[in-house]
């Protein structure tokens, strides 16, 4: 063992040695050519041991000024902010996605850009934002297949007739209302170059959307997933969220098309595809991923490849189609096979992935286009007031009564209409399409974000105040039915 460390030691002094007398000699006796290229003057500096130690700060900030490292700045500081928040909301009760929302908000104008203007400009620079656009589309294209997968409309059929009545009610009337205030807002708040059909369409499911993934999370934090609440909330937002995506669908196409037959055309293209889709591909696919195969292993890298290409050329299908992408993504979950535990497999790697690592960037960079500034007089938050009224009166409102008139009891359709008020980050991905399309002038989609954060906000308060009630009113089985021991 001394031998091995002394010839070790001996051939580290003889190389270092060597190296020295290598660089000095080169140093005194060696000269570059004139034609060589010059360097930089940052290198330069660096060379030279004249230099002041400032050239090291000039080449960090020019390292830190590249595409990949302000990128990787920027997913440092998304992950910190949104992981914090989310974690403080889950102390108050409130469900993390709530946080990690607002927290994008943070990091926008409203407060970070407004606080500290210098590092605002520095971490989000305007040249950087459409690269992590395209990294906050992939999340949410992984997000709405995730969303896809869990939609189980098997559900419905334990109280079918509640389900259906109470869905589309939810639907209708927020609808209608969204039409109606799109008639007042229009003429002071939309651009020019939009016509009031696309804009009143999307006011209209901007109010009717129900986030199914978050409310699905509150319920199982509540241990309410087994209660007939829990039932048949899971049932309506299931039914809501695919009638709601159908109808976005519809919309993005009358936005996008240039005339009627672009749109029909658009349209039945759509149709096609999805019955391609869902008759066709549906009963192939778990022949072809092998999951008819698998008996409680887990499939291999080789199938979850398969997974992602295919839900890729389905959102690339829709993209095309000039639709979305998010939508052919949504629509590849929905067909996914549900057996040996294969979706559970895929949802744990998919799914976590997005929700961690890709969704927060979408969080920012829905939060960089949230200016709340905006809102600078006092017409502009009369009409957030506003909104948020009517989207809870419309949601809420529509849900209870549906529910009561099918023979719900007035505390358990007050509870459901307040689970189906939950919009959350699917409100966010509609408003975004909007935005992305000219169709929410900045002010709007201001408002519009707003309420989603406080209509999302408000489901935990009022579903412990409803709890409460229940369980002091009436007898113990209605304070099960509400999740309660």
């Amino acid at each position: 063992m001394k031998w091995v460390v002394l010839v070790y030691g001996g051939l580290v002094v003889v190389f270092g040695l060597v190296i020295c007398l290598a660089l000095e000699w080169g140093q005194l006796s060696l000269h570059p050519s004139p034609s060589a290229a010059t360097l930089s003057s940052i290198t330069r500096a660096a060379l030279d041991p004249s230099a002041e130690p400032s050239w090291f700060w000039s080449a960090l900030r020019e390292n830190m000024e590249a595409p990949l490292g302000r990128l990787l700045l920027q997913f440092i500081v998304i992950l910190l902010a949104t992981r914090s928040i989310g974690a403080i909301f889950r102390k108050f009760g409130q469900p993390a996605v709530i946080g990690e929302m607002t927290a994008g908000i943070l990091l926008g104008p409203s407060l970070f850009g407004w606080l500290w203007p210098g590092a605002f400009g520095f971490v989000f620079a305007g040249e950087s934002l459409p690269v992590l656009r395209l990294f906050s589309q992939i999340g949410v294209c992984l997000f709405m297949f995730v969303v896809g997968m869990e939609l189980e409309l098997s559900r419905i059929k334990q109280n079918a007739y509640t389900v259906f009545v109470v869905s589309h009610v939810s639907i209708i009337f927020p609808y209608f209302l969204g039409v109606m205030i799109a008639l007042w807002l229009y003429p002071n708040y939309a651009s020019s170059d939009v016509s009031f059909v696309p804009f009143g369409l999307f006011m209209g499911i901007a109010l009717s959307i129900t986030a199914f993934p978050v409310l699905a999370r509150i319920l199982e934090e509540r241990h309410m997933t087994k209660s007939f609440l829990g039932i048949t909330a899971i049932g309506c937002a299931a039914v809501n969220d695919a009638t709601a995506w159908a109808i976005l669908a519809f919309v993005v196409a009358v936005a996008r098309a240039s005339g009627l037959a672009s749109t029909a055309a658009c349209l039945a293209l759509l149709v096609l595809f999805v019955a391609i889709m869902v008759w066709v591909l549906r009963p192939q696919l778990p022949g072809w991923l092998g999951t008819d195969r698998t008996n409680d292993g887990e499939p291999g890298r080789a199938t979850l490849t398969a997974v992602l290409i295919f839900m890729t050329a389905s959102a690339l299908a829709t993209e095309a189609m000039g639709i979305h992408a998010l939508f052919g993504a949504f629509l590849a979950g929905v067909v996914m096979p549900r057996r040996n535990g294969f979706r559970e497999y895929v949802l744990l790697r998919l799914g976590n992935f997005s929700s961690l690592f890709l969704l927060p960037l979408f969080f920012a960079f829905s939060g960089l286009r949230t200016r709340v500034g905006l809102l600078n007089d006092v017409t502009s938050w009369l009409v957030c007031f506003a909104i948020i009224g009517l989207a809870t009166a419309g949601k809420l409102g529509g849900t209870a009564m549906s529910a009561r008139l099918t023979g719900m009891r007035w505390k358990d359709a007050f509870a459901l209409g307040v689970l189906m008020n939950t919009r959350g980050l699917v409100e966010l991905i509609a408003l975004n399409i909007g935005y992305d399309l000219g169709i929410l002038p900045p002010k709007i989609f201001a408002v519009m974000v707003l309420m989603s954060l406080v209509t999302t906000f408000l489901t935990g308060p009022l579903l412990n105040l409803t709890e409460r009630i229940t369980f002091r009113a009436g007898p113990v089985i209605h304070a099960r039915r509400l999740g309660n021991p």
